[in-house]
């Protein structure tokens, strides 16, 4: 009896995971609202996920909204010719969700599938939190799973990109 390993049957997926103002704070910034786990207990978390499906993350944070849309070009438009484009994003924009038609531009100008995630359910804090400038561009949204919020994103995404190249 033979086994092949599922992941190693199709095609590594390069998946880029942003994660907006703040971020750096997580574990020390409202734990009552964003929890006690820090960005890199939860990068690490994506890179184990990314490994069980078959994808290569590459996790970055900025507060800084420009570098960010840097970022979500360089995804579908390397600079470095030997560079590749990525298969899809996973983006929690923090602040920038309800502020940001740059980032929303930068995303609808890539053609690549984007997953918006929150840890909070933005859905059910103040109303300002409600309305996201990001939302309309993206092919889902995840919110309120707290740092499992960010698997479901990556899960979801591959599903979604694996589910557009299948025959």
């Amino acid at each position: 009896m033979s086994t092949t390993n599922v992941s190693s049957a199709r095609p590594e997926l390069r998946v880029l995971v942003l994660h907006g103002p703040n971020l750096n704070l997580l574990g020390k910034r409202e734990p009552g609202v964003y929890g006690t786990r820090d960005l890199a207990s939860i990068e690490q978390e994506l890179i184990t996920v990314g490994r069980d499906l078959g994808a290569t993350i590459d996790s970055r944070q900025s507060n800084h909204e420009g570098v960010l849309i840097d970022w979500i070009h360089d995804a579908a438009y390397p600079k470095d010719p030997s560079g590749s484009r990525v298969d899809g994003i996973v983006i929690n924009p923090g602040a920038y969700t309800h502020t940001s038609i740059a980032i929303r531009d930068a995303i609808a100008a890539t053609n690549l599938p984007v997953v918006e995630v929150h840890l909070s359910n933005v859905h059910a804090r103040e109303p300002f939190r409600r309305r996201s400038m990001i939302t309309p561009v993206c092919v889902g949204v995840i919110a309120g799973f707290g740092p499992h919020s960010y698997a479901l994103g990556l899960r979801a995404l591959v599903g979604y990109v694996r589910a557009r190249v299948s025959p």
